[in-house]
Protein backbone atom coordinates (compact mmCIF):
# COMPACT_ATOMS: atom_id res chain seq x y z
CA UNK A 1 0.00 0.00 0.00
CA UNK A 2 1.19 3.51 -0.84
CA UNK A 3 2.33 5.51 2.15
CA UNK A 4 2.34 9.28 2.62
CA UNK A 5 3.18 11.52 5.56
CA UNK A 6 1.92 14.76 7.09
CA UNK A 7 4.07 16.76 9.53
CA UNK A 8 3.09 19.89 11.44
CA UNK A 9 5.57 22.80 11.37
CA UNK A 10 3.78 25.90 12.57
CA UNK A 11 4.15 26.08 16.37
CA UNK A 12 6.67 28.45 17.93
CA UNK A 13 9.29 27.60 20.53
CA UNK A 14 10.12 29.55 23.68
CA UNK A 15 12.27 32.03 21.72
CA UNK A 16 9.56 32.83 19.18
CA UNK A 17 11.05 30.84 16.30
CA UNK A 18 9.51 27.78 14.71
CA UNK A 19 9.92 24.65 16.79
CA UNK A 20 10.55 22.75 13.55
CA UNK A 21 13.79 24.70 13.07
CA UNK A 22 15.40 23.74 16.37
CA UNK A 23 18.88 22.26 15.74
CA UNK A 24 19.24 18.51 16.18
CA UNK A 25 22.29 16.38 15.38
CA UNK A 26 23.68 18.65 12.69
CA UNK A 27 20.31 19.30 11.06
CA UNK A 28 17.01 20.94 11.92
CA UNK A 29 14.21 19.07 13.65
CA UNK A 30 12.07 19.18 10.51
CA UNK A 31 14.87 17.58 8.48
CA UNK A 32 15.17 14.82 11.06
CA UNK A 33 11.40 14.26 10.98
CA UNK A 34 11.23 14.17 7.19
CA UNK A 35 14.20 11.80 6.92
CA UNK A 36 12.62 9.46 9.48
CA UNK A 37 9.48 9.14 7.37
CA UNK A 38 11.27 9.14 4.02
CA UNK A 39 13.31 6.17 5.27
CA UNK A 40 10.01 4.21 5.30
CA UNK A 41 9.36 5.12 1.68
CA UNK A 42 6.69 7.70 2.51
CA UNK A 43 6.01 9.95 -0.49
CA UNK A 44 4.98 12.62 -0.65
CA UNK A 45 5.95 14.02 2.72
CA UNK A 46 3.72 17.04 3.33
CA UNK A 47 4.66 19.72 5.85
CA UNK A 48 1.81 21.84 7.18
CA UNK A 49 2.98 25.46 7.62
CA UNK A 50 1.38 28.81 8.36
CA UNK A 51 4.35 30.70 6.93
CA UNK A 52 7.45 29.69 5.05
CA UNK A 53 10.51 31.52 6.42
CA UNK A 54 13.76 31.40 4.48
CA UNK A 55 15.41 28.98 6.93
CA UNK A 56 12.53 26.52 6.61
CA UNK A 57 12.62 26.75 2.82
CA UNK A 58 16.39 26.15 2.93
CA UNK A 59 15.78 22.98 4.94
CA UNK A 60 13.31 21.81 2.29
CA UNK A 61 15.83 22.50 -0.47
CA UNK A 62 18.47 20.43 1.32
CA UNK A 63 16.02 17.55 1.59
CA UNK A 64 15.03 17.83 -2.07
CA UNK A 65 18.70 17.79 -3.07
CA UNK A 66 18.84 14.32 -1.47
CA UNK A 67 15.92 13.17 -3.60
CA UNK A 68 13.31 13.38 -0.82
CA UNK A 69 9.88 14.52 -1.99
CA UNK A 70 8.84 17.17 0.55
CA UNK A 71 6.00 19.63 -0.11
CA UNK A 72 4.81 22.57 1.99
CA UNK A 73 1.01 22.89 2.33
CA UNK A 74 -0.94 25.64 4.07
CA UNK A 75 -4.29 24.04 4.90
CA UNK A 76 -6.20 20.79 5.25
CA UNK A 77 -7.82 20.96 1.81
CA UNK A 78 -4.48 21.29 0.04
CA UNK A 79 -3.05 18.43 2.14
CA UNK A 80 -5.99 16.16 1.27
CA UNK A 81 -5.60 16.88 -2.45
CA UNK A 82 -1.97 15.71 -2.41
CA UNK A 83 -2.72 12.15 -1.27
CA UNK A 84 -3.89 9.56 -3.77
CA UNK A 85 -6.87 7.33 -3.08
CA UNK A 86 -5.89 4.21 -1.18
CA UNK A 87 -2.92 5.85 0.48
CA UNK A 88 -2.21 5.47 4.18
CA UNK A 89 -0.92 8.57 5.95
CA UNK A 90 1.47 8.80 8.88
CA UNK A 91 0.76 11.90 10.95
CA UNK A 92 3.69 13.33 12.89
CA UNK A 93 2.89 16.13 15.29
CA UNK A 94 4.66 19.46 15.33
CA UNK A 95 7.79 19.36 17.50
CA UNK A 96 7.92 15.59 17.96
CA UNK A 97 11.24 13.83 17.45
CA UNK A 98 10.08 10.23 16.99
CA UNK A 99 11.76 7.06 18.15
CA UNK A 100 12.83 5.03 15.10
CA UNK A 101 11.31 1.90 16.65
CA UNK A 102 7.93 3.61 16.62
CA UNK A 103 8.46 4.87 13.08
CA UNK A 104 9.24 1.33 11.90
CA UNK A 105 6.16 -0.07 13.67
CA UNK A 106 3.85 2.43 12.00
CA UNK A 107 5.56 1.90 8.67
CA UNK A 108 4.84 -1.80 8.82
CA UNK A 109 1.19 -1.15 9.72
CA UNK A 110 -0.93 -3.46 11.82
CA UNK A 111 -2.12 -6.47 9.86
CA UNK A 112 -4.40 -7.66 12.64
CA UNK A 113 -6.45 -4.46 12.55
CA UNK A 114 -6.81 -4.11 8.81
CA UNK A 115 -5.74 -1.15 6.73
CA UNK A 116 -8.79 1.06 7.45
CA UNK A 117 -8.41 1.14 11.23
CA UNK A 118 -6.31 4.06 12.52
CA UNK A 119 -3.34 3.20 14.71
CA UNK A 120 -2.43 5.76 17.38
CA UNK A 121 0.74 5.67 19.45
CA UNK A 122 0.36 6.73 23.07
CA UNK A 123 2.35 7.45 26.20
CA UNK A 124 1.00 7.05 29.76
CA UNK A 125 -0.78 10.02 31.34
CA UNK A 126 1.94 10.81 33.85
CA UNK A 127 3.56 13.99 35.08
CA UNK A 128 6.61 13.31 32.91
CA UNK A 129 4.35 13.30 29.82
CA UNK A 130 2.27 16.33 30.79
CA UNK A 131 3.29 18.25 27.64
CA UNK A 132 1.87 15.59 25.32
CA UNK A 133 -1.71 16.01 24.12
CA UNK A 134 -4.29 14.18 26.24
CA UNK A 135 -6.49 11.50 24.66
CA UNK A 136 -8.36 10.17 27.70
CA UNK A 137 -7.93 9.69 31.43
CA UNK A 138 -4.99 7.30 31.06
CA UNK A 139 -3.42 8.05 27.66
CA UNK A 140 -1.68 10.92 25.95
CA UNK A 141 -0.78 11.10 22.27
CA UNK A 142 2.85 10.17 21.48
CA UNK A 143 2.70 12.41 18.41
CA UNK A 144 2.35 9.72 15.73
CA UNK A 145 -0.60 7.99 14.11
CA UNK A 146 -1.43 6.11 10.91
CA UNK A 147 -4.77 6.26 9.15
CA UNK A 148 -6.33 6.20 5.65
CA UNK A 149 -5.93 9.31 3.52
CA UNK A 150 -9.73 9.50 3.27
CA UNK A 151 -9.72 10.67 6.89
CA UNK A 152 -7.69 13.74 5.86
CA UNK A 153 -10.23 14.55 3.14
CA UNK A 154 -13.20 14.09 5.48
CA UNK A 155 -11.54 16.26 8.11
CA UNK A 156 -10.72 18.98 5.58
CA UNK A 157 -14.42 19.19 4.65
CA UNK A 158 -15.46 20.09 8.19
CA UNK A 159 -12.42 21.51 9.97
CA UNK A 160 -13.15 25.25 9.84
CA UNK A 161 -10.65 27.09 12.07
CA UNK A 162 -9.69 24.04 14.15
CA UNK A 163 -6.14 22.79 14.43
CA UNK A 164 -5.62 20.11 11.77
CA UNK A 165 -3.37 17.69 13.63
CA UNK A 166 -5.53 17.74 16.81
CA UNK A 167 -8.71 17.35 14.74
CA UNK A 168 -7.23 14.42 12.83
CA UNK A 169 -6.27 12.81 16.13
CA UNK A 170 -9.80 13.21 17.53
CA UNK A 171 -11.44 11.84 14.40
CA UNK A 172 -9.02 8.90 14.39
CA UNK A 173 -10.00 8.11 17.98
CA UNK A 174 -13.72 8.52 17.25
CA UNK A 175 -13.50 6.22 14.21
CA UNK A 176 -12.30 3.34 16.39
CA UNK A 177 -8.58 3.93 16.25
CA UNK A 178 -6.50 1.44 18.21
CA UNK A 179 -4.19 2.79 20.90
CA UNK A 180 -0.73 1.28 21.08
CA UNK A 181 2.01 2.19 23.57
CA UNK A 182 5.03 3.94 22.13
CA UNK A 183 8.54 2.62 22.80
CA UNK A 184 9.49 3.16 26.43
CA UNK A 185 12.46 2.75 28.73
CA UNK A 186 15.73 4.55 29.15
CA UNK A 187 16.85 6.17 25.91
CA UNK A 188 13.64 5.23 24.08
CA UNK A 189 10.33 6.78 23.15
CA UNK A 190 9.19 10.03 21.50
CA UNK A 191 10.70 13.37 22.43
CA UNK A 192 8.80 16.65 22.52
CA UNK A 193 11.29 19.22 21.29
CA UNK A 194 12.16 21.98 23.73
CA UNK A 195 15.19 24.19 23.05
CA UNK A 196 16.54 23.70 26.57
CA UNK A 197 16.46 19.91 26.29
CA UNK A 198 17.55 19.31 22.68
CA UNK A 199 21.14 18.56 23.73
CA UNK A 200 19.90 15.64 25.82
CA UNK A 201 18.02 14.11 22.90
CA UNK A 202 21.00 14.68 20.63
CA UNK A 203 23.14 12.81 23.13
CA UNK A 204 20.62 9.99 23.09
CA UNK A 205 20.89 9.80 19.31
CA UNK A 206 24.69 9.75 19.54
CA UNK A 207 24.61 6.82 21.94
CA UNK A 208 22.12 4.96 19.75
CA UNK A 209 24.36 5.41 16.70
CA UNK A 210 27.15 3.31 18.19
CA UNK A 211 27.45 0.28 15.97
CA UNK A 212 28.92 -3.13 16.62
CA UNK A 213 32.65 -3.13 17.27
CA UNK A 214 34.16 -6.01 15.33
CA UNK A 215 37.79 -5.57 16.38
CA UNK A 216 39.55 -4.86 19.67
CA UNK A 217 40.96 -1.52 18.55
CA UNK A 218 37.54 -0.02 17.78
CA UNK A 219 36.16 -1.45 21.02
CA UNK A 220 38.90 -0.50 23.48
CA UNK A 221 41.03 2.26 21.93
CA UNK A 222 38.96 4.31 19.50
CA UNK A 223 35.63 4.96 21.31
CA UNK A 224 36.78 8.24 22.90
CA UNK A 225 38.37 9.86 19.79
CA UNK A 226 35.52 8.52 17.67
CA UNK A 227 32.97 10.10 20.01
CA UNK A 228 34.78 13.45 20.06
CA UNK A 229 35.22 13.62 16.30
CA UNK A 230 31.60 12.57 15.68
CA UNK A 231 30.29 15.30 17.99
CA UNK A 232 32.44 17.96 16.32
CA UNK A 233 31.68 16.98 12.74
CA UNK A 234 27.99 16.37 13.32
CA UNK A 235 27.34 20.11 13.45
CA UNK A 236 29.01 20.64 10.08
CA UNK A 237 27.75 19.96 6.57
CA UNK A 238 30.54 17.49 5.94
CA UNK A 239 29.21 14.47 4.06
CA UNK A 240 30.04 11.05 5.57
CA UNK A 241 31.23 9.80 2.20
CA UNK A 242 34.01 12.39 2.27
CA UNK A 243 35.36 10.95 5.53
CA UNK A 244 35.63 7.50 3.99
CA UNK A 245 37.41 8.99 0.97
CA UNK A 246 39.80 10.82 3.29
CA UNK A 247 40.51 7.55 5.11
CA UNK A 248 41.22 5.87 1.77
CA UNK A 249 43.45 8.75 0.65
CA UNK A 250 45.42 8.59 3.92
CA UNK A 251 45.88 4.83 3.52
CA UNK A 252 47.09 5.14 -0.06
CA UNK A 253 49.29 8.06 1.00
CA UNK A 254 50.81 5.83 3.69
CA UNK A 255 51.61 3.19 1.07
CA UNK A 256 53.41 5.84 -1.00
CA UNK A 257 55.25 7.13 2.09
CA UNK A 258 56.48 3.60 2.91
CA UNK A 259 57.96 3.21 -0.56
CA UNK A 260 59.94 6.42 0.01
CA UNK A 261 61.17 5.37 3.43
CA UNK A 262 58.96 7.81 5.36
CA UNK A 263 57.94 5.11 7.80
CA UNK A 264 56.75 7.23 10.70
CA UNK A 265 54.83 9.57 8.41
CA UNK A 266 53.11 6.59 6.81
CA UNK A 267 52.22 5.12 10.19
CA UNK A 268 50.75 8.41 11.41
CA UNK A 269 48.60 8.63 8.26
CA UNK A 270 47.31 5.11 8.90
CA UNK A 271 46.55 5.87 12.54
CA UNK A 272 44.59 8.98 11.55
CA UNK A 273 42.57 6.91 9.07
CA UNK A 274 41.46 4.23 11.55
CA UNK A 275 38.50 6.05 13.17
CA UNK A 276 37.25 7.91 10.09
CA UNK A 277 35.08 5.17 8.59
CA UNK A 278 33.52 4.57 12.02
CA UNK A 279 32.76 8.29 12.36
CA UNK A 280 31.35 8.37 8.82
CA UNK A 281 29.07 5.43 9.58
CA UNK A 282 27.72 7.11 12.71
CA UNK A 283 27.11 10.48 11.07
CA UNK A 284 25.33 8.76 8.19
CA UNK A 285 23.11 6.89 10.65
CA UNK A 286 22.33 10.06 12.59
CA UNK A 287 21.32 11.73 9.34
CA UNK A 288 19.21 8.65 8.51
CA UNK A 289 21.16 7.97 5.32
CA UNK A 290 23.27 4.90 6.16
CA UNK A 291 26.35 4.25 4.08
CA UNK A 292 25.97 1.28 1.78
CA UNK A 293 28.30 -1.65 2.59
CA UNK A 294 29.09 -1.70 -1.13
CA UNK A 295 30.23 1.93 -1.16
CA UNK A 296 33.42 1.74 -3.28
CA UNK A 297 35.69 3.80 -0.99
CA UNK A 298 34.60 1.71 2.00
CA UNK A 299 35.35 -1.54 0.18
CA UNK A 300 38.75 -0.24 -0.94
CA UNK A 301 40.01 0.42 2.60
CA UNK A 302 40.94 -3.23 3.15
CA UNK A 303 42.96 -3.75 -0.06
CA UNK A 304 44.54 -0.29 0.36
CA UNK A 305 45.77 -1.31 3.82
CA UNK A 306 47.17 -4.50 2.30
CA UNK A 307 48.96 -2.40 -0.31
CA UNK A 308 50.50 -0.28 2.46
CA UNK A 309 51.72 -3.43 4.22
CA UNK A 310 53.30 -4.75 1.03
CA UNK A 311 54.89 -1.33 0.39
CA UNK A 312 56.48 -1.50 3.84
CA UNK A 313 57.77 -5.01 3.10
CA UNK A 314 59.17 -3.86 -0.23
CA UNK A 315 61.06 -0.98 1.38
CA UNK A 316 62.46 -3.16 4.17
CA UNK A 317 63.50 -5.84 1.67
CA UNK A 318 65.59 -3.23 -0.18
CA UNK A 319 67.10 -1.73 2.98
CA UNK A 320 68.55 -4.56 5.00
CA UNK A 321 65.53 -6.79 5.56
CA UNK A 322 66.25 -9.11 2.62
CA UNK A 323 63.69 -11.20 0.81
CA UNK A 324 62.22 -12.36 4.13
CA UNK A 325 60.62 -8.96 4.76
CA UNK A 326 58.76 -9.09 1.45
CA UNK A 327 57.70 -12.69 2.00
CA UNK A 328 56.36 -11.83 5.47
CA UNK A 329 54.39 -8.87 4.10
CA UNK A 330 52.90 -10.94 1.27
CA UNK A 331 52.07 -13.80 3.65
CA UNK A 332 50.39 -11.43 6.09
CA UNK A 333 48.28 -9.91 3.29
CA UNK A 334 47.32 -13.32 1.89
CA UNK A 335 46.36 -14.83 5.26
CA UNK A 336 44.47 -11.66 6.21
CA UNK A 337 42.33 -11.89 3.06
CA UNK A 338 41.74 -15.62 3.56
CA UNK A 339 40.72 -14.97 7.17
CA UNK A 340 38.35 -12.22 6.06
CA UNK A 341 36.62 -14.65 3.71
CA UNK A 342 36.32 -17.24 6.49
CA UNK A 343 34.85 -14.66 8.88
CA UNK A 344 32.27 -13.54 6.35
CA UNK A 345 30.65 -16.98 6.23
CA UNK A 346 30.19 -17.79 9.92
CA UNK A 347 29.95 -16.01 13.28
CA UNK A 348 33.12 -16.72 15.26
CA UNK A 349 33.55 -16.59 19.04
CA UNK A 350 36.12 -14.01 20.14
CA UNK A 351 36.11 -12.52 16.65
CA UNK A 352 37.12 -9.06 17.91
CA UNK A 353 40.61 -10.42 18.70
CA UNK A 354 41.19 -11.74 15.18
CA UNK A 355 43.46 -9.95 12.72
CA UNK A 356 41.96 -6.72 11.37
CA UNK A 357 43.06 -3.63 9.51
CA UNK A 358 42.90 -1.44 12.59
CA UNK A 359 44.64 -4.01 14.78
CA UNK A 360 47.55 -4.34 12.34
CA UNK A 361 48.00 -0.57 12.26
CA UNK A 362 47.93 0.04 16.01
CA UNK A 363 50.21 -2.93 16.74
CA UNK A 364 52.91 -1.23 14.67
CA UNK A 365 53.40 1.52 17.26
CA UNK A 366 55.68 -0.32 19.74
CA UNK A 367 57.72 -1.82 16.89
CA UNK A 368 58.09 1.62 15.29
CA UNK A 369 59.47 3.10 18.49
CA UNK A 370 62.15 0.43 18.53
CA UNK A 371 62.77 0.61 14.80
CA UNK A 372 61.94 -3.11 14.54
CA UNK A 373 60.02 -3.00 11.28
CA UNK A 374 61.20 -6.44 10.12
CA UNK A 375 60.09 -7.95 13.40
CA UNK A 376 56.74 -6.21 12.97
CA UNK A 377 56.25 -7.78 9.54
CA UNK A 378 56.97 -11.23 10.96
CA UNK A 379 54.57 -10.59 13.83
CA UNK A 380 51.64 -9.53 11.63
CA UNK A 381 52.27 -12.53 9.35
CA UNK A 382 52.00 -14.83 12.38
CA UNK A 383 48.96 -12.93 13.70
CA UNK A 384 47.14 -13.12 10.37
CA UNK A 385 47.97 -16.80 9.81
CA UNK A 386 46.92 -17.77 13.34
CA UNK A 387 43.64 -15.89 12.91
CA UNK A 388 43.02 -17.67 9.62
CA UNK A 389 43.68 -21.16 10.97
CA UNK A 390 41.51 -20.59 14.06
CA UNK A 391 38.70 -19.22 11.89
CA UNK A 392 39.01 -22.14 9.48
CA UNK A 393 39.02 -24.68 12.29
CA UNK A 394 35.89 -23.23 13.82
CA UNK A 395 34.23 -22.91 10.42
CA UNK A 396 34.77 -26.59 9.61
CA UNK A 397 33.68 -27.63 13.10
CA UNK A 398 30.41 -25.77 12.57
CA UNK A 399 30.04 -27.34 9.13
CA UNK A 400 30.36 -30.81 10.70
CA UNK A 401 27.53 -29.92 13.06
Amino acid sequence: MALGALIGAYQEDEAGGLRALLPLAGQTLIEYQVRCLAALGAAPVLVLVDRLPVSLNDAFERLRSEGISVVAVSDAAEAASRFETGTDVILLADGIAPDMTDVARLGEGDDANGTDVPVILTVPDTEANADFERIDASHRWAGMARFPATLVGATAAMIGDWDLQSTLLRRAVQSGGRLFPAASGEGAGPFLAVSTAMAGFERRLLLASRGARDDWVSRFILPLPEELVTERLLETRLRPEWLVRIALALTLGAALAFTRGWLWQGLVALLLATPLDLVARRIALLRLRPLSPSYPAQRMLWPAAGLALIALGWFEARHGGGWGAMVAALAAAAFAEAMRVERSTVELPGAIYFFSRRAAIWLAIPFAFGGWWNLYLCFVALYASASFFVAQHYHHRVARG
